[in-house]
C-alpha cells in the first residue's frame, strides 16, 4: 500500500460539496479535513501498490466538480 495526502483548493462556496464528494465516491480516502490556509482540504488515501498516483489524482480528484488546484505528498513512514 502506498499514502498520499492531497490538498485541495476549493471555488468557492465548494469546500463541503468537494469534503462530501471525496467521502462518497473515492474508496481509497481514509479520512478528509477542513484546513486553514493555502488550501481549504486535507485528504489521505491509501493507493494499492501498481496504482499510478498521477492517474489516481488526475482522473479521480483534479476532476471532482469545485476542485480548482490540488497539492500532493507521497508518505514513506508513519511513525507511532
Amino acid at each position: 500500500m502506498k499514502t498520499i495526502f492531497v490538498q485541495f483548493k476549493c471555488r468557492p462556496g465548494m469546500a463541503y460539496k468537494v469534503a462530501d464528494d471525496l467521502v462518497l465516491d473515492v474508496e481509497e480516502i481514509s479520512e478528509v479535513y477542513s484546513t486553514s490556509g493555502h488550501y481549504d482540504l486535507i485528504a489521505k488515501f491509501y493507493l494499492q501498490d501498481d496504482q499510478d498516483i498521477g492517474h489516481f489524482v488526475t482522473e479521480k480528484l483534479q476532476v471532482l466538480e469545485g476542485v480548482s488546484d490540488t497539492f500532493t505528498l507521497v508518505a514513506f513512514k508513519a511513525f507511532g
